[in-house]
């Protein structure tokens, strides 16, 4: 089957490492991407996380943007309950102006940090019970189109406007984002790697049994994220996959902070952190480029897919740019950028 992959990075904090080095380091995969010729470049929103320090997605597109001349660029995703629709779709509308035809803006409801954070960003406590209305708002600016006569936002619109806009997407990890995806005739993208794959047959059958078709899209368009690693061998693979399960174990008990490299991140584990890590490493897709792809391609046949997007962690850059290589190679993935064009 022909399978399309994208990408999505959070910016992941490293241990003994500077969190610049992290956000520079997303721009340069990017870059690498492109080149290799994935389909989509997607980046994160998180607040006061030790982890990922990704805070501000719109920001780090405009410098992807300016480096890059084929990708879809987009955010997965803007946590829409923390900010004001009108100034969303103005900031993407720049992007589009930057990128044109190149701008993916998804979004969320969770706040995307814990609920002191939360409130500190929007202290309306019940801010995501308007995220339906908001992305409705959100459609209509991001597109050009006016907002009907009564709303307080008719007459008003979002600049620059220009021959392109932005596509919106609807993330989400549940049943509710694949409703309101489908309700709203948007594309819609499940989180796997949240959920480890749980929920994700429900919420995809849902998102197209109740799809209702929308100007911009006639018939469901889903995609999912997916955690996954690549090496040159399963037994390395494995090896650079340390770093995640200790952060994962971790997380599990409250500690959340940078990832640690492989040998440092390797520890006796309690009774129940073995069996916790024994399951993550069940349903992981971890191994060769191969192992990788099997497991992949069989998730998108069973859910009938024709993209899904990819998050590597790794501490060593160099290890998860060539694990993104290695599964381009797999995949046949072409790129896209013009001939004439080259990085400075």
């Amino acid at each position: 089957m022909s399978l399309k992959l994208s990408v999505l990075d959070q910016s992941v904090a490293m241990s003994g490492r500077g969190q610049d080095e992290s956000i520079r380091q997303t721009l340069a995969l990017a870059v690498e991407a492109e080149r290799l010729g994935y389909s989509r470049f997607w980046v994160s929103e998180h607040h006061a996380h030790p982890s990922i320090v990704g805070t501000a997605p719109e920001i780090l597109m405009a410098a992807i943007a300016t480096q890059t001349r084929s990708i879809r660029i987009g955010s997965a995703g803007v946590m829409l309950p923390h900010y004001a629709a009108l100034k969303v779709a103005e900031q993407f509308r720049v992007l589009d102006a930057l990128a044109p035809g190149r701008i993916d803006l998804g979004v969320g409801r969770a706040p995307g940090s814990d609920g002191k954070t939360a409130q500190l960003l929007n202290p309306d406590r019940y801010a995501s019970e308007n995220f339906p209305q908001q992305v409705m708002e959100l459609q209509a600016w991001v597109k050009g189109q006016p907002l009907p006569v009564g709303h307080p936002g008719h007459g008003v619109f979002a600049y620059p406007q220009s021959a392109t806009s932005p596509d919106v997407w609807m993330l989400g990890s549940s049943d509710y984002g694949a409703q309101l995806a489908a309700h709203l005739g948007l594309p819609y993208a499940f989180a796997w790697f949240i959920t480890d794959g749980q929920g994700a047959d429900q919420a995809l059958q849902i998102y197209r049994d109740t799809f209702r078709p929308s100007p911009g899209l006639d018939r469901p368009k889903a995609t999912l994220c997916v955690w996954a690693l690549a090496a040159d061998t399963d037994e390395e693979a494995w090896h650079l996959f340390k770093s995640r399960a200790r952060w994962r174990m971790d997380r599990n008990l409250g500690r959340i902070g940078p990832m640690l490299p492989p040998d440092q991140a390797d520890r006796d584990y309690s009774q129940s952190e073995q069996m916790a890590l024994q399951a993550l490493k069940a349903n992981a897709f971890v191994g060769s480029a191969q192992t990788v792809a099997d497991k992949l391609r069989a998730v998108a046949t069973r859910l009938e897919l024709d993209e899904m997007a990819i998050i590597t962690w790794t501490y060593d850059a160099k290890a998860q740019s060539h694990s993104y290589a290695l599964l381009a190679q797999e995949f046949n993935l072409k790129s896209s950028i013009p001939q004439e064009y080259t990085h400075v």
